[in-house]
């Protein structure tokens, strides 16, 4: 089982049917035994009771053995009229042991047969005890107790009394069956009832997976699970959770704190050495190499005034600070917007830019600003990542309540394992991705890019294959009550 509710279930079920089957043996061995129990006491009773009644015929005077046409000794006939009613197997024998008489259950036997039952008066059991025998060929099996007759003349040897299993074998045979054909609704109570019991145990692990799930960035971070009034397992998991996120809360907000003060206290001083070089650089009598020396540190100190810059931006816009300013556009003249910039980026890097967009106005609430930037970003790393002579193609399209941007180029592509943390911050792929081989830029533009998506209600996603090139495709809601609504997802 995948999750701990069905392996509850399972060992619910499981227990409850072990439970049942336990159950059903024990009633099933104590039914067998009074059975059995039962059976013997009527036999041993019938034998007593013959017993009894052939000493009192004989100690009233009265004829026990009589001979019969052939001289040879058999129960009188009034005790013979007696003894016939005797639902079982009734058997008396003569010390020699003769055959005196048999009831008239034992009629369908053979002679042979109810010699075998007589041959029993030889080996008694002992006094009340009682024993199993099979008769042959018959195959019939019989519970039997053997009751030595004394005090009823000198010609008596014993009493053989038995009675048939069948009965009793029925019975138990009848009790296997309902539980046989009750187990299978008992298993089937047995798993509904886990499963409800398990649901109910795990209703609140799932209420804190689904919080937790929904804390997915450092800006959730100040929400909390509820603790239960009952301080059990659960409780304290809560509480520990809501532990580590308060840690986790004060850690992401010294971060950003340290983040935007020190991207502010920057942004001064690179603006005083950015000043300052370019006054350098338009001085008369500049020596060459100098001259060059401050335009590399011209351009170091733009650089990192963009990343100061954009780290500022993150910084805001972890505490919430940074508002777009929407309004109705046209997609699509943002976009005819940016294709001087990016044919002054793809034609130094001898690429083919193309731009397609529809003919009618895709009008989209956007921050104007904004979307300039993510489209810039994108075109920036296409043309980064793709070697002369490859091409960047910018296109866009318009779905029912959405606007789609493609920006595809046919560079080298991202390695399967490097996509999951492709829009994470300053997370760059291996410098052989580069198109001049140089690790221009921090790692910082993807993950702008998808906050700008996102927070126009909108997504961003990525497709590549290495040596293939790569597209990403950004989508955005046409109506300001879309931003609700999920994008929908190719």
């Amino acid at each position: 089982m995948a999750t701990i509710r069905g392996r509850l279930t399972a060992w619910y079920a499981t227990a409850l049917t072990l439970t049942l089957a336990g159950f059903a043996l024990v009633i099933y061995g104590a039914r067998r035994r009074a059975a059995f129990q039962e059976l013997d006491r009527r036999i041993v009773s019938e034998a007593e009771l013959t017993a009894g009644i052939l000493a009192g015929v004989y100690r009233a005077g009265g004829v026990v053995v009589q001979r019969n046409e052939a001289g040879l000794p058999t129960l009188a006939s009034e005790l013979t009229a007696t003894l016939d009613v005797v639902p079982d197997y009734l058997v008396i024998t003569t010390v020699e042991g003769r055959i005196l008489f048999a009831s008239a259950e034992t009629q369908p036997f053979t002679f042979q047969e109810v010699e075998q039952l007589a041959g029993l008066a030889r080996r008694p059991p002992g006094r009340g005890a009682v024993d199993t025998v099979t008769v042959r060929p018959r195959g019939l099996r019989l519970r039997f107790a053997v009751r030595p007759v004394t005090g009823a003349g000198p010609e008596l040897g014993a009493v053989v009394a038995g009675a048939t299993t069948a009965g009793a074998t029925l019975q138990l045979q009848e009790l296997l069956g309902t539980f046989a054909l009750i187990l299978p609704f008992g298993v089937l109570i047995a798993y509904v009832v886990g499963s409800w019991i398990a649901e109910r145990a795990l209703a609140p692990v799932d209420a804190i997976i689904t919080e937790v799930r929904e804390i997915t960035d450092g800006r959730s971070l100040h929400r909390r699970l509820p603790v239960p009034l009952e301080r059990d397992e659960l409780g304290r998991l809560s509480e520990t959770l809501n532990e580590m996120m308060g840690r986790l809360e004060r850690s992401f907000t010294a971060l950003r704190r340290f983040t935007a003060d020190a991207s502010h206290e920057l942004k001064t001083p690179l603006t005083v050495l950015r000043s300052g070089v370019q006054r350098a650089v338009r001085a008369r009598d500049v020596p060459r190499d100098t001259l060059e020396t401050l335009e590399e540190v011209l351009q170091e100190i733009n650089r990192m005034t963009e990343l100061v810059d954009t780290l500022l931006t993150l910084a805001r816009v972890d505490e919430g600070r940074v508002s777009l300013h929407r309004e109705p556009a046209d997609l699509g003249a943002i976009v005819e917007e940016t294709r001087e910039t990016g044919e002054l980026l793809a034609e130094p890097a001898g690429l083919t830019l193309s731009v397609e967009v529809p003919r009618e106005p895709v009008m989209a609430p956007v921050d104007r600003s904004r979307i300039r930037q993510l489209l810039l970003n994108l075109l920036t790393n296409a043309v980064k990542y793709t070697p002369p002579g490859g091409r960047v193609r910018v296109r866009l399209d318009s779905a029912p309540g959405w606007a789609v941007l493609n920006v595809a180029d046919t560079g080298i592509g991202i390695a399967p394992g490097d996509l999951p943390q492709i829009f994470d911050r300053f997370w760059r792929a291996d410098i052989a991705r580069t198109r001049t081989g140089e690790r221009a830029g921090a790692g910082l533009g993807l993950a702008i890019c998808k906050w700008i998506a996102e927070a126009h209600g909108g997504s961003i996603e990525v497709h590549s294959r290495p040596g293939r090139g790569t597209a990403f495709t950004v989508k955005l809601p046409r109506d300001a009550a879309a931003d609700r609504i999920p994008p929908p997802v190719e």
